[in-house]
């Protein structure tokens, strides 16, 4: 499939911005985040402008932005639908929340912030399912993705707080094993999606599409058209094994083991302008490996209708 960039930024931007609204709404209501109302603006700012300016990245990508409300009411058949539901849905309780914990208290907080973790999840949820609900994608359609994006969204956000809270000199224990375990939760299913997408039988081949496998090998004679047309360039997409190859690496690098290691210094630091920087630089490096690890999402995936121009499987 074909990598664009605004799906791209909007997945990766979206999730870290409701993994951090999720963290926020479970652990301000116990009183564990700084009570100061600048940490509680700058971290819901930061939490909402990333889903905002990903939910703008996503309209961006449509043909027709001026009619996205009108998938706001497929919602019964539609997993984009539900996403954009659940999506607007959740500011509701975000605004309730973030008004009761700046200016009432993070114990009033409560009700509101449980709500507001919970539609952050849901709407992830949703927006993994419009990947995981198409059948002729085989590296889509399968209980991993909607695993792999929960556990990044966990991941991003558990690293964002830790970042907010090292800037802050608030830097906490507890942050910097939160980011770690959730490091180590987002690579290994990660690593578990990656072993299934590579092990996984073909849903389909070109004998059986075509009915013809108990005749022989079947293969392409002749190309159906002279020039790309819009489904080799949506679906037809081709990254080469090596690229494939260095861009998971980096994704292994970037998304978990630099994050992994920059979040034990920041834990072994203690509170402190060190601890703030390492944990800073651990958010970055996550940032830059779930894009890396994003594009590849797409890119890997083969739609059964390349069997159509020459593809052996899909």
């Amino acid at each position: 499939m074909h990598p664009a960039f605004s799906i791209i930024f909007f997945t990766s931007a979206a999730g870290a911005g409701y993994g951090l609204l999720a963290l926020l709404g479970m652990l301000a209501p116990f009183g564990l985040l700084p009570a100061s109302p600048l940490f509680g603006f700058a971290a819901l700012a930061l939490a909402l402008g990333l889903v905002v300016a990903g939910l703008l990245s996503s309209l961006a990508h449509l043909g027709r932005p001026e009619r996205a409300w009108r998938a706001l009411s497929q919602w019964r058949s539609s997993w984009l639908s539900r996403e954009g539901v659940a999506a607007v849905a959740t500011f509701l309780p975000a605004g309730v929340f973030a008004i009761a914990w700046l200016f009432l208290g993070s114990g009033v907080a409560g009700v509101a912030g449980w709500i507001t973790a919970a539609m952050a999840v849901v709407t992830v949820y949703c927006t993994a399912m419009i990947y995981a609900s198409l059948k002729p994608i085989r590296q889509w359609a399968n209980p991993w993705v909607p695993r792999s994006y929960l556990a990044l969204s966990l991941m991003t956000g558990a690293l964002l707080l830790n970042a907010l809270l090292g800037v802050a000199g608030q830097a906490a224990g507890w942050s910097s094993l939160l980011a770690l375990a959730s490091v180590g939760l987002a690579w290994a299913v990660k690593e578990g999606h990656w072993r299934h997408c590579a092990t996984a039988r073909p849903v389909s081949t070109a004998e059986t599409a075509t009915g013809l496998g108990h005749i022989g090998r079947v293969r392409l004679l002749d190309a159906p058209h002279s020039e790309d047309n819009y489904l080799l360039k949506e679906m037809g997409f081709r990254v080469g094994r090596r690229h494939a190859v260095r861009l998971r690496l980096i994704t292994r690098l970037a998304a978990f083991a630099l994050p992994a290691a920059l979040s034990l210094g920041a834990l072994v630091a203690g509170p402190g302008a060190l601890s703030g920087t390492l944990a800073l630089l651990a958010a970055a490096a996550a940032a830059l490996g779930v894009i890396a690890e994003r594009w590849l999402f797409f890119a890997e995936a083969k739609h059964t209708v390349t069997l159509f121009y020459g593809a052996g499987e899909a």
